[in-house]
């Protein structure tokens, strides 16, 4: 028996389709649901050949560069009024 790593490298493009719609649909593409144990492994041979195959912006779970959203735009300063009087 292969071992994860040398059934990753096996993996096709196309079979790499079918194992990301399975995990996505909760179903094989014939109707029958996938079990837990059967989605779980399914899921990690999908991250494990995105990791191998695609650039990091294509993979499962890239969420991209990202700021804070308090660097986004100015915040009015309401405790100090600019125009005040003294």
């Amino acid at each position: 028996m292969s071992t994860f790593a040398q059934m990753i490298e096996n993996i096709t493009p196309e079979i790499y389709q079918s194992l990301k719609l399975a995990v996505e649909l909760g179903k094989w593409s014939d109707g029958r649901k996938l079990t837990v144990e059967q989605k779980e492994l399914s899921l990690q041979a999908v991250i494990a050949w995105e990791l191998q195959n695609l650039p990091e912006d294509q993979r499962t779970g890239y969420m991209g560069p990202q700021e804070c959203a308090s660097k986004s735009a100015p915040i009015a300063n309401i405790l100090f009024k600019s125009d005040s009087v003294h």
